[in-house]
């Protein structure tokens, strides 16, 4: 069954007022500020109908909230991971950096999941997304340190699987991902070390 988007929006943005809001725990201030977002985001998600999809399936995104939350919890790991390798270099004499560009095909086409990879990316410390090519449908990625790329690829290649999941794309995170290039041109795949 689906219904018209910009409901499920307005209903959203009420849901969101409540945490930027911070009102009391009480039910009926949740209750008031519930009432309040949604008396506000409804007409400005009517307004702004135009820019979502026409119509959405909220059983669909019921049943992927487990590859939401698997998408979530990876990420935090990997991002708290990554703010301890960044300090340890920050703060170490000799300053161990060693950066690379290393090109990364996708396996997700969708505009919104190569976008919430490429931000996933640049939000992590140690990466930043500098260009998606859309021909080859691959983001060029600079790191901080590049002597491992595998290291630096895995974890984006577990968001791109929950992704494929989440974004309902053609391929399948069982298909196996592309290989990777670095900046001297190098391909490597998978988890090995030899280039191809």
């Amino acid at each position: 069954m689906t219904v018209r988007s910009w409901p499920v929006v307005g209903l959203t943005y009420g849901v969101i007022w409540l945490f930027v809001r911070g009102s009391d725990l009480a039910p009926d201030a949740l209750a008031g500020q519930l009432l309040l977002g949604v008396a506000v985001g409804l007409p400005v998600a009517f307004v702004f109908r135009r820019l979502y999809v026409d119509r959405v399936d909220p059983a669909r995104w019921v049943g992927v909230l487990p590859a939401v939350a698997r998408y979530f919890a990876t990420f935090t790991s990997e991002l708290v991971r990554a703010n301890v390798d960044v300090a340890y270099r920050v703060l170490s004499p000799g300053m161990p950096i060693k950066p690379e560009v290393i090109l990364i095909p996708l396996r997700v086409e969708t505009a919104a999941a190569v976008t919430v990879i490429a931000n996933s990316i640049t939000i992590t410390p140690g990466t930043l997304t500098l260009d998606h090519d859309d021909e080859a449908n691959a983001l060029y990625v600079h790191v901080i340190d590049g002597s491992h790329p595998d290291e630096i690829v895995e974890p984006i290649r577990r968001w791109e699987d929950y992704a494929l999941e989440i974004f309902d794309e053609e391929a399948s995170p069982d298909e196996p991902a592309p290989g990777i290039i670095v900046s001297g041109g190098e391909v490597w795949s998978g988890g090995d070390d030899d280039g191809d």
